[in-house]
Order: structure tokens, then C-alpha cells, then sequence
């Protein structure tokens, strides 16, 4: 890669994070194509990876965040661990951006649970009368397949949870990280507990 495209590369991660942590984008896809198209650059640009918008966001958020960040992220965080407890009869694991970090205003927490059947979980909701709505994540696994798993989401407070629901097998296979496409690393409730404990690092 010539010195050229790596000066575009590098434009295009700053503009791709701004726009993520300022415009509360969540697809890096559309955050890249964005990007590229206000530098002016031509469509043939080649693209970053996703792992290098993905530390980018966090540096971003450690610059111009501030407290704001900082105490969206504890509070992201903390109420994950109160979800991983409540929902601790489904093995949860805290996944994605709250675990690492690259989060704004429109992330919500999101966790791995597992059961023989999915709709162990609509039960749960509804018998503690917890409003949810379901849906659908596609994940990526490395032995190439690719699979709709089911999830609910709910609120807890003003901050959203995602569970998706996979079969118990799945425990220690994760399925593949969309920014790095390395197994996703899944925190289990006392890894989330240190980390929520753990002040935010903030650039000064």
C-alpha cells in the first residue's frame, strides 16, 4: 500500500470515529462509507479494518468524551452486572461495546445467554412482567457459518439490554467479532464486576 492510500486510510479512521461518537452511528460500515464520501475521496478507496475504527473510537471518546463518557460507560457497565444477576439462570456473558470500552450515547448493553430453548428467556421477562421486544442478530462462526440468533431487548432504567439466546454448546464457542473477526471475547459476572469497578481512563 502506497503512502497515498495509507494517508486516505488514516483520514478516513479519524472522520469514521468522529462520526460514530458525534452522529451516534453504530454500523462501521456506514460510518466508513460516510467518511470517504466527505473527505472526497474517490469510491475505489480501500477501506480500513474495523478493529482500527473500533480503537479509534475509544481514543476518541478518551479525548473529547470526558465525564460525560466517562460516567455513561460506569453507568452502562454497573447495569450490566445488575442484569447479569438478575438473569444469571441463563449464564450471561458481557459482549461488544461496553465491554471494551468504544461506546456512546447509542449503544446499549448487550449479552450472551444460553438455554436449551430460547424462549426460556420470553418466559423469565414475562413472569417478572419486564416489557421486551424480540428479534434477530446474524453472527458470524469460524467454521464459516452464519446464524440468526434470536433476542430480547428491555430496559433497565433509560439504558437498553440485548440478550441473545444461544444454545448451551455455544458457551465457549463464541461466534466471530464484527470489528476484529476474532472470537468474541465474552466477559462472565465477575469479570464485568471488576470491570465496572474500574475507573474510566481519560486523556488529560
Amino acid at each position: 500500500m502506497g503512502k497515498r492510500a495509507i494517508g486516505f486510510q488514516r483520514e478516513i479512521v479519524a472522520e469514521a470515529a468522529r462520526l460514530i461518537c458525534e452522529e451516534r452511528l453504530t454500523d462501521y460500515r456506514l460510518a466508513k462509507q460516510k467518511a470517504a464520501e466527505r473527505l472526497g475521496l474517490p469510491g475505489r478507496t480501500q477501506m480500513p479494518e474495523n478493529a482500527r475504527i473500533h480503537e479509534a473510537v475509544i481514543e476518541y471518546q478518551r479525548l473529547f468524551g470526558g465525564s460525560e463518557y466517562a460516567e455513561r460507560l460506569q453507568l452502562l457497565r454497573r447495569t450490566a452486572v445488575r442484569a447479569m444477576k438478575l438473569l444469571a439462570t441463563f449464564e450471561p456473558r458481557l459482549v461488544g461495546a461496553v465491554a471494551s470500552g468504544a461506546t456512546t450515547d447509542a449503544h446499549l448493553v448487550r449479552l450472551h445467554g444460553f438455554a436449551d430453548k430460547p424462549e426460556m428467556l420470553d418466559i423469565f421477562l414475562e413472569g417478572r412482567k419486564i416489557p421486551y421486544e424480540t428479534g434477530e442478530r446474524r453472527y458470524r462462526y469460524p467454521d464459516g457459518r452464519i446464524e440468526e440468533i434470536p433476542t430480547c431487548e428491555f430496559m433497565a432504567g433509560d439504558v437498553g439490554i440485548e440478550m441473545a439466546m444461544f444454545p448451551p454448546e455455544e458457551l465457549r464457542r463464541p461466534p466471530l467479532s464484527p470489528h476484529d473477526g476474532q472470537p468474541m471475547k465474552r466477559l462472565d459476572l465477575a469479570a464485568a464486576e471488576l470491570l465496572a469497578e474500574q475507573p474510566i481512563d481519560l486523556a488529560v
